[in-house]
């Protein structure tokens, strides 16, 4: 079977491009940016398949399109005749330490940095767009769904949605329109309760309130809820590129 074939078979495409959503005007920093992406996605550890093995031939496939496509004379050649020198080959690798090598270590001021630029930025913006489009105005789960978000945002977030209805006429879905004053109060006050808690608990561990690398967990424990500090490495990682939202049995996204 011809590598191309192999492509079809995993990805459902034959052109390197496409397996990497690309057109072949992209640059190299775009092939790269688009190679880490679709890494994270397909990556053995991360992948949705159920089968491991398909997973690391998905991997491998991945590792030698870009393998290609980052190299000149390599993408002159196929962009030329379509044709793909088979002395490139992807051997096998310890894909965690390879992973690693992929992405660099992700560091608490690496976090706070992102933060920092994050908040405000036309990024986020889009991204509150995309995340109150796809729960259907339910704050609860857009602030669950946005990077470096708290509850003390929520305010935030609601200004920015209300001036996109107006600006961009997004719909007005009932569960933005109409939620009671008293739901929000009760989300607002279960986050600082946890949030209290949370305090309390490091208190207990001992655990002082400076920001270093050598406790990550410092930062953890003081965020408002749970696994957002996934979420933030999992965007620095990727660059944009927040893990996919899976339906629960009722069809909703989590």
């Amino acid at each position: 079977m011809s590598f191309c074939e192999t492509l079809e078979r995993v990805f459902g495409v034959r052109d390197l491009y496409e397996v990497l959503s690309l057109t072949r005007t992209a640059s190299g920093t775009d092939i790269k940016r688009a190679y880490r992406k679709k890494s994270l996605e397909v990556h053995p550890d991360r992948s949705c398949e159920n089968d491991k093995t398909t997973a690391t031939e998905k991997f491998q496939c991945l590792s030698r399109v870009y393998t290609i496509l980052s190299d000149p004379d390599k993408r002159a050649l196929y962009d030329e005749s379509g044709e793909i020198d088979d002395d490139v080959l992807v051997q096998e690798r310890d894909w965690n330490a390879y992973w690693r090598m992929l992405f660099k270590k992700i560091t608490v001021n690496d976090i706070a940095e992102f933060e920092e630029q994050y908040r405000g930025s036309e990024e986020e913006t889009n991204d509150i767009r995309a995340a109150y489009l796809d729960y259907e105005g339910n704050m609860e789960s857009v602030l669950e769904n946005m990077l470096c978000a708290t509850i003390e945002d929520e305010d935030r977030f609601r200004e920015i949605i209300e001036t996109l209805i107006l600006k961009e006429n997004l719909p007005k879905f009932p569960a933005f329109v109409n939620e009671r004053k008293e739901k929000a109060k009760a989300r607002k006050q279960r986050a600082q309760k946890e949030a209290a808690e949370a305090e309390e608990m490091a208190r207990e561990l001992g655990l002082n309130t400076s920001c270093s690398e050598d406790n990550l967990k410092q930062l953890i424990m003081k965020r408002d809820r749970k696994g957002e500090m996934d979420g933030i490495i999992a965007g620095l990682e990727a660059k944009y590129c927040k893990p996919k939202k899976q339906k629960t049995s009722k069809g909703k996204k989590k």
